[in-house]
């Protein structure tokens, strides 16, 4: 085990795996959880399915594999793909440490994945990325070209606008926030933890706003090269449609797929045409050359 040092605090890094299995109505799936070290953290992970094509879901801001992915580690097709969940640095079960939002935070998450998906063994795969998740799907693969096959993304956006800013003051206080919308958070973090890491995050994503541009990976889009899906919830109410539209247009190669009645949380809200789209899209689609 290595032993390494944050902030004046001592962790030991280990790699622990546990295997559970649950058995449904139709067929009895095997998940495999625990934890890697990557990049001096004990990263947790959730991993199903036994087909060839791997696939890494990407949470979106706090998110986690407990708040995020249910309906896709449950759902998606486990002969053709076999699907991972992580919870990156600072979120969810991959504490310690805290969370922390320098100005490279999105890079170093883009990383942490794709580090820890080769230290799992995978050496080409697919991302699947939500709002944040997303924004680091798009720096992963625009970096890692010859790692990843596919991309899919929503909710997600590649330079902070007055609008957006408007937006995250919006939602800052999460007193103000429905008990519900609250929950899965809370659960997750604790009443205070959850306040203070999301006003945290608030102010992480607020300084790209003094960027030229706003810009948070404007200048990596070009550099995609994998196969892209870019899904919009029509009435997003945190992701203006000016978003997807950019995305489109400045990633080569991809395609845009609305959904009318959509919002931040299509994956969840309609998870099955989500993951037919998205089962259609990486088993059909070609690669670019």
């Amino acid at each position: 085990m290595a032993l390494f040092s944050l902030r004046g605090r001592f962790f030991r890094c280990r790699s622990d795996i546990t295997r559970v299995t649950t058995a449904t109505q139709q067929n009895c799936s095997s998940v495999a959880s625990g934890k890697h070290c990557v990049n001096g953290v004990n990263l947790y992970y959730e991993q199903t399915g036994r087909g060839k094509h791997a696939v890494l879901l990407l949470p979106g801001a706090l998110g986690c594999t407990k708040t995020d992915f249910g309906p896709q580690l449950k759902s998606l097709n486990k002969e053709r793909y076999t699907v991972v969940g992580w919870d990156p640095r600072g979120y969810g079960r991959s504490r310690p440490p805290d969370r922390d939002f320098p100005t490279d935070f999105y890079e170093r998450d883009a990383k942490d994945a794709v580090d820890l998906m080769k230290a799992l063994g995978f050496v080409k795969f697919s991302l699947l990325g939500w709002s944040d998740g997303g924004i680091t799907a798009m720096i992963a693969a625009a970096k890692n070209p010859d790692v990843i096959s596919k991309m899919v993304v929503w909710g997600a956006n590649a330079f902070v606008s007055q609008q957006d800013l408007e937006l995250y003051t919006a939602v800052r206080d999460v007193s103000k926030w429905s008990a519900k919308m609250r929950k899965p958070m809370e659960e997750v973090y604790g009443a205070e933890g959850f306040a203070k890491t999301w006003e945290a995050w608030g102010d992480g994503i607020a300084q790209f706003a003094k960027r030229p541009e706003g810009s948070i990976c404007l200048e990596l889009l070009p550099l995609i090269r994998c196969p892209t899906l870019v899904i919009h919830g029509e009435k997003d109410p945190m992701v203006p449609s000016f978003h997807p539209q950019h995305l489109l247009k400045h990633i080569q190669g991809s395609r845009l797929h609305l959904m009318p009645e959509g919002k931040h949380n299509i994956h969840l809200r309609y998870a099955a045409e989500f993951n037919k789209l998205v089962e259609n899209f990486l088993e059909h689609t070609s690669e670019i050359h």
